[in-house]
Formats: C-alpha cells, sequence, structure tokens
C-alpha cells in the first residue's frame, strides 16, 4: 500500500525508527479531533525526525513524540481547527495536514506568524503526494 511512499522515504533516506514505537494514534486525534490519513500513521509510525531537502525545497518534519507538543507550542490546534502542524519548512512556515472533510486531507504551508487558513498553499493532495510533487521538482511557491 504505501510503496511510492516508501520509495521515496528510501531514496532521501529518511531515519527508520530502530525500536518499534509506541504510539497512540487514539491520543494524539482525540487532541486533534480528526483522524490522521493512514500514509501518515504509516510515516509516524516507522520513521522518526527528518530534516533536509527533498527535491528544491527543505523540510523538517516532527518525530511523533514531539508533535502534540509543537502544535501547542504554536497555537496551531486551537488557532486551525481540523488542521495540525507536521513540521515545518526551516524558515517561517509550517508543514501541516489539513482535514477538508471525513476521509479528505491535504497538506498546505502556511505562516507561523498569521495562524489563518486563508493563507494554506496546498502543497499536497495527501501525504504522500506532497513527497510525490518534491520528487517530481515541483516548487511550494511556483
Amino acid at each position: 500500500m504505501m510503496t511510492r511512499l516508501d520509495d521515496i522515504l528510501n531514496k532521501y533516506s529518511f531515519p527508520k525508527k530502530l525500536i518499534e514505537s509506541d504510539i497512540s494514534f487514539q491520543k494524539i486525534e482525540k487532541k486533534i479531533g480528526f483522524e490522521l490519513p493512514d500514509d501518515y500513521k504509516y510515516y509516524l509510525a516507522n520513521f522518526d525526525y527528518f530534516e533536509d531537502f527533498i527535491g528544491p525545497e527543505y523540510l523538517k518534519l516532527f518525530a511523533n513524540d514531539e508533535l502534540l507538543e509543537k502544535n501547542q507550542e504554536y497555537g496551531v490546534l486551537e488557532a486551525l481547527p481540523n488542521t495540525i502542524m507536521i513540521g515545518n519548512n526551516g524558515s517561517s512556515e509550517f508543514i501541516a495536514i489539513e482535514r477538508m472533510d471525513a476521509n479528505n486531507y491535504r497538506v498546505v504551508l502556511s505562516p507561523l506568524i498569521d495562524l489563518s487558513a486563508e493563507h494554506h498553499i496546498v502543497i499536497g493532495g495527501s501525504f504522500t503526494d506532497m513527497f510525490d510533487r518534491l520528487d517530481n521538482g515541483k516548487e511550494w511557491f511556483s
């Protein structure tokens, strides 16, 4: 199921978890108020913190143990319901998964200084699609 995602994560040497993770998706999902997409849960369960370029763009993706802490620290969950920050671009924008409806998500880039959905730039139709676009050389601001 995750073969394309696996291909990209392996290509860019994403750090795999050395020990089996004890992630409580239920705890995270209860806190954020929606279910995380399967491809992102797969990533959290199998990979650690990542910071590097994927294609033309730089990104940092949080490990599961800092996910809720970072969202609380920046007030993302309060300001943007249905949105969870999953990382950033090493600058002043954060990367987030936004739940559109029951099984429809998108990945967005948005400024940390003004937490408003009107500033979201769609960078993927899914978590996997974000990586696919980057791997194919698509820039976020083009």
